[in-house]
Parts: C-alpha cells; structure tokens; sequence
C-alpha cells in the first residue's frame, strides 16, 4: 500500500478528499491512499489540520506509506483532509528560504550546508566552515533579498537521478528524483514544500551566528515570520528605549554603559565582602579558646563554600597553631585551613577524608578543598567520626 503524496505536485492544495485503507484498532492512527499532508522530514515539521473533522497531532513518514495520528477517533471511510494554512505557508517561506541561502553561501564563498533544521520561531543551516564574518553574513544577506526581489520562479520536477545533472549536492537516492530548482541559483533534490516565486520569501534575515561541532550555524527568518519577528523585536527596542530615556539608536552605546557600571559595582561588592570575610576570621580566631595542645580549632557548617567563606578560614588561618574545618551542604563538600605551624598537612588529611568517602579534592599544606558525594553528608556532620579525627588532629 503507497500513499500518494499530493504535496509533492500541489504545495499550494489546502484541502483533499481521501479514502481510508487502514484505522487502527483504537481510531487514532490512520493510513490514506493519498495526503496532501506533509510528515516530518528533512529539517520541516509536519502539518497540522483537520481529517475527518478532527484535529491532526502527529504526521510520520514510513516510507511508501505516510501515518496521520488523530487527537479523537476517526471511522473508516472516505475522507477530507484539510490543511493548517498558515503553518504550512510559513514553512514553505522558510524551506525556500534556505535553499536560496545555502545556494548564496555557495556562490559567494563555496560555503556547503551540513544541515537544516525549522523550528518554531527560527529556522537555521549549519555550513562547513569555521568562521563567517559578519561582513560575510550582510553580503549573504544583501544577495538574498537581491535575487528574492526579482521574484525568480521556483519550479517543482521529477528526473531520473542517474541522468539528473547541475545539483548543488549530490543525491544518494536512486531512481526518480523529486527537483526543486530556483531559476538561475539552484537546483536541488528535496521532497519539501515550496512556495511558486522567491519574492514569497521576502523579507530574509540572518538573525544569528553560533559555532557548533568545529562548524557555523546560522539562524535566520524569512516572510511573514520575519516581519512578525521585527515587529516583536522593534517593540521590545521601543520599550528600553522609553524606559531608558534613550534614543532607539542610542540603546547599544547606554546598554554598554550601564553593563561596564555594573561590573565596576560588582568589583567592589566583591572587595568589601572579601574585606568584610577577613575581618570576620580575624575576629572568630581571636574569639577562640586554644585547646590543651595550644591549637585554636573553629568548624563551621554552611550551605555552600563560597569565595567569601574560602576568604574568611584563610583569615582566620592566618593566626598562629589554628586550624579551620567548614562543611558545605550543596554540594557536599569540606575544606581544611590551617597555620603552617599547625603541626598537619591540610591536602594529605583532606584528601584521605574523601578518598574514604568516594569522593575527590586536594590542596596544600595550609589549604586544601574537596567534595564527596550527597549521601556521605551525614558522616561529616556533628558527632561522626569526622569530629574524632578533628578533635585529634
């Protein structure tokens, strides 16, 4: 049993009429003779719709056949299918869109696409390279919206792919190859949607650039879902401006600014907490009673070792024969401070207290850190063997 696939002459057909050959035993799952539904593959998303009045979830490809999935049982019979327009018109901007992009990258810099793949919001191609400029992207760009402003047609064919000549990439297929060709730009096998001219995917935006795998991933919009995203993002630039008492076009230099400002403030919240730290070691050193052996012991338990807490047990190390335990909750962890007349290596006894507990960590002489698993915790807390070694050391 084949499906015929109505897509792959009609992109543009909205609603079908088709006989079901095959429901499952629960009415969710259903098999046509013929869809001008559209499954998922290569890098475009399915359709959504209504068959039989209700409302599609899922289309997959299963190769000769297609599965349409249903949200409510359907009965066996004939039926009319019909498409999600607007979706499906939005994919078909973008899926032009990246062959014009691809077959521009090409042209201007021999640049091949690795990969395509639409999502929601964005859609993106991943090229071969390890850098793109940005006066690359904005020449890619410029040529782009050039040659989908002289609205050339966009053709659908059907070739033999032992004869099949001037693709942009090879086909592995064999047999009777689907062509989708750009008049004059490219020429490429592929089994998605399209729309009829290149001036349906105007405007086109390269939106993003990320470096994936040793590659380039770009991110771009194309059609109605570039307008709606400059729209949304004009909006968003008007309200910081409002907020901001800014010019639109002044927003960058004040953002940069502010953020310059912002890490000047957090420089100097760090300084003081890091002073605040010291003087508080200082003070817990001075407050502790020596035991019989002439060592100032302190432990402290704290949820987290941070910087201000390693700046505090240095602090407080620093004061002679002392010796500072502090453990942490999250992550579970402990670090060892002491004066390098202390009479203990904080690394060696650090290292063989996790080491017992399946955990890791080292240090030197006088500081040393370390984390052991979550359910080791309650063997470092008040009265276990943590503290007889503590008391003893």
């Amino acid at each position: 049993m084949i499906t015929e696939r109505l897509y792959y002459t009609d992109p543009y057909l909205i609603e079908f009429e088709a006989q079901a050959l095959e429901v499952a035993p629960d009415g969710l799952q259903v098999y046509l003779d013929r869809t001008a539904f559209y499954p998922t593959s290569g890098g475009q998303p399915f359709d959504l719709g209504l068959l039989a009045g209700c409302e599609l979830v899922e289309v997959i490809d299963e190769g000769e056949r297609i599965l349409h999935r249903t949200s409510v049982p359907v009965a066996p019979g004939p039926m009319r299918g019909q498409i999600n327009w607007p979706r499906r018109y939005d994919h078909m901007q973008q899926h032009t869109g990246q062959h014009l992009l691809s077959a521009v990258m090409v042209e201007l810099y021999g640049f091949e696409t690795l990969s395509f793949h639409m999502g929601d919001e964005v859609s993106t191609i991943e090229l071969a390279i390890k850098e793109l400029s940005e006066n690359q992207i904005d020449k890619a760009e410029e040529r782009a919206n050039a040659l989908a402003r002289n609205g050339l047609p966009v053709r659908i064919s059907f070739e033999d792919a032992a004869k099949v000549e001037g693709l942009r990439k090879q086909s592995q297929r064999s047999g009777t190859l689907r062509i989708i060709e750009i008049e004059g730009v490219d020429k490429s096998a592929c089994g998605g949607t399209h729309v009829r001219s290149l001036a349906e995917t105007l405007p086109i935006q390269i939106r993003k650039l990320e470096k994936v795998r040793g590659n380039v991933r770009l991110e771009f919009v194309c059609g109605w879902r570039a307008t709606r995203r400059a729209k949304h993002d004009f909006r968003i630039a008007q309200e910081l401006a409002r907020q901001s008492a800014m010019p639109i076009d002044k927003l960058a230099e004040h953002f940069a600014a502010q953020k310059q400002r912002f890490n000047e403030i957090e420089k100097e919240k760090q300084r003081l907490a890091d002073s605040l730290a010291q003087r508080e070691g200082q003070d817990l050193y001075a407050a502790t009673e020596p035991s019989p052996d002439g060592l100032r012991r302190n432990r402290w338990d704290v949820d987290q070792i941070t910087e201000a807490i390693r700046s505090k047990a240095l602090a407080y190390a620093k004061g002679t024969k002392s010796v500072v335990l502090v453990v942490s909750k999250q992550p579970t962890g402990l670090l060892i401070a002491c004066s390098a007349d202390a009479g203990l290596n904080a690394g060696e006894v650090l290292k063989k207290i996790v080491s017992e507990l399946g955990g890791r960590g080292g240090g030197a002489a006088t500081l040393a850190q370390g984390a052991v698993p979550a359910e080791a915790y309650d063997r470092l807390s008040v009265g276990q063997p943590l503290l007889e070694w503590f008391g003893r050391c």
